[in-house]
């Protein structure tokens, strides 16, 4: 093929002669470029205007690109301006843009450090999780004081219900949160409370925090002492004097802890302001919320009418009539779980032991004490006659035992529970009373000696146990009566990782309703000898 292009006009010819008018016209025209090109044009937009160019002694109209007729323009006095315009509206753009990526990221890293810590939220617009301790200074100028506290008590970092439930309350967001057992919930509610009222004042009470038992009250008020170290907040506890006499008008009282009942009387008795009270927090929710206390909770709730009360629930087991309970009392809320709803804690070690019968789960105690007692043990059974009978049968035996039952005054039940902590006593046989929330260090067995009533009272009782990080041993007896709801305590078994024959896994699952069957006397004593 050749390399010159010019076969391709073959046959191609040009009259000039017959078109030399228009010829002329091209001829012109490439002279007269030049002055055509004097007439520059700035381009300003989409808007096209007409320039008039003067070709062979005639007018003819050309479209141009721009012009000085376009609205808002001063094309060729004003470039630099409409350039500094744009350039603002691109760096406008610019940083609308930066902000959405920098969100973005933002978003993707509060995710992966929900995942790294098994935190499940929903709610609108959560707060970011902290990271560290440093952050509640950074983020949310926490004072001094705190932070020195926190590493008095040994909190080296957040636990995970703290990363999250802390930022979330120092928003001014509302929550309910369930996490395991010894997760820290009581410094995930008492640290942002203390860091919003920062410091003590004599304008009434101004949070209060609900607690099932008196137990779990006293422990809650300690702890919120030990936070408050160096700073003079008021801190008190609803004991039945102060119920009855103290004028709340009279007394200061920053922060105020107690048992629903309690605090219902001294609302009744008009001795008690709540309406300037900016938290309020309800422990142990789902036990508040049981049929015996909602009425009393609901009058706290209404007699706490500051319009911009933050309200907060925190359990380690959360029912779905509790959730819908508290959406119906909490605007905007933000739910939290860490780890599996309604599960227990990984750390500890679970089993289940068939004991036959009320003789035999006696002689399975006692071997077990003789053979790897690994004190301090709480023992759990399911009312206050069978605790009695249980403690006069361990009582005479080569072990520290004592007993805490409803029966008992507050001082002897306080007086238990102290000994227990300070390790005089080994064994402490216990009633559901102190199952909720009580935070007894180093506890490494408990032992259910009577089958739970509840997946709720299993998961309570176990995880006074393994708390703060420690490993623990929970053990379960069970009989012939208890064995149509293995099920339910198996697939808590499952969630939190321990193994389950698989026999136990394949009996039907009931729906739970409260399991204490008639059992028989645990007392070995011949009926002529008891008193």
């Amino acid at each position: 093929m050749e390399k010159d292009t010019s076969f391709l006009f073959g046959g191609i010819t040009f009259n000039r002669k017959k078109f030399a008018g228009d010829f002329s016209k091209f001829k012109e025209k490439k002279e007269n470029d030049n002055g055509i090109k004097e007439l520059s044009v700035v381009e300003s937009g989409d808007a096209e205007a007409e320039v008039v160019v003067n070709v062979s002694g005639k007018k003819r109209k050309r479209k141009a690109t721009a012009s000085d007729a376009v609205e808002g323009f001063n094309v060729f006095k004003s470039s630099k301006n409409g350039a500094a315009v744009i350039e603002q509206n691109d760096q406008a753009e610019d940083g609308v843009s930066q902000q959405k990526k920098e969100l973005n990221r933002q978003i993707e890293r509060d995710a992966l450090l929900r995942k790294k810590y098994n935190i499940h939220v929903s709610g609108n617009n959560v707060p970011s999780p902290v990271q560290n301790f440093a952050d509640l200074s950074s983020r949310y100028q926490c004072d001094s004081y705190l932070l020195h506290n926190l590493a008095e008590l040994g909190f080296k970092e957040p636990t995970p219900i703290q990363r999250q439930a802390i930022p979330i309350l120092l928003s001014g967001r509302e929550c309910f949160a369930c996490a395991p057992t010894g997760s820290g919930k009581t410094f995930a509610f008492v640290c942002p409370m203390l860091m919003k009222l920062k410091h003590s004042s004599t304008d009434g009470i101004r949070a209060v925090i609900l607690c099932p038992t008196r137990e779990l009250a006293a422990q809650t008020t300690r702890e919120c002492k030990k936070l408050a170290k160096g700073n003079k907040f008021y801190i008190k506890l609803m004991t039945k004097e102060l119920a009855r006499k103290a004028d709340f008008s009279k007394r200061p009282c920053d922060v105020l802890i107690s048992t629903p009942l309690r605090l219902c009387f001294a609302i009744r008795k008009r001795k008690l302001d709540l309406s300037r009270v900016e938290y309020l927090v309800l422990d142990e929710s789902d036990k508040l919320f049981e049929l015996g206390l909602v009425k009393q909770i609901d009058s706290v709730v209404k007699a706490c009418s500051n319009p911009s009360i933050i309200r907060s629930l925190f359990s380690a087991t959360l029912p779905d009539f509790v959730e819908e309970l508290a959406r119906t009392i909490m605007h905007d809320a933000v739910r939290v779980i860490i780890g599996r709803k309604n599960s227990a804690s990984e750390l500890i070690k679970q089993k289940l032991v068939f004991a036959g019968s009320e003789e035999g789960k006696l002689l399975a105690l006692r071997q077990s004490f003789a053979g790897s007692l690994n004190p301090p043990v709480l023992v759990f059974v399911q009312s206050k006659e069978r605790a009695k009978e249980l403690y006069g049968e361990l009582a005479f035996d080569n072990v520290r035992v004592d007993v805490i039952h409803a029966d008992l005054s507050q001082t002897q039940r306080e007086n238990a529970v102290d000994e227990f902590r300070a390790s005089k006593t080994w064994v402490l046989i216990a009633t559901d009373v102190i199952a909720r929330g009580m935070d007894f260090k180093g506890v490494n067995c408990v032992i259910n000696y009577d089958f739970p009533d509840s997946a709720a009272a299993y998961i309570h009782r176990i995880g006074r146990c393994g708390r703060a990080g420690r490993s623990g041993e929970a053990i379960t007896f069970y009989t012939e009566d208890d064995v149509p709801f293995l099920r339910n305590i198996a697939n808590v078994m499952a969630s939190s990782g321990c193994e389950v024959p698989s026999w136990i896994m394949d009996l039907p699952k009931l729906k739970w309703k409260k399991h204490r069957p008639r059992r028989e006397s645990i007392s070995t004593k011949p009926e002529d000898q008891e008193e």
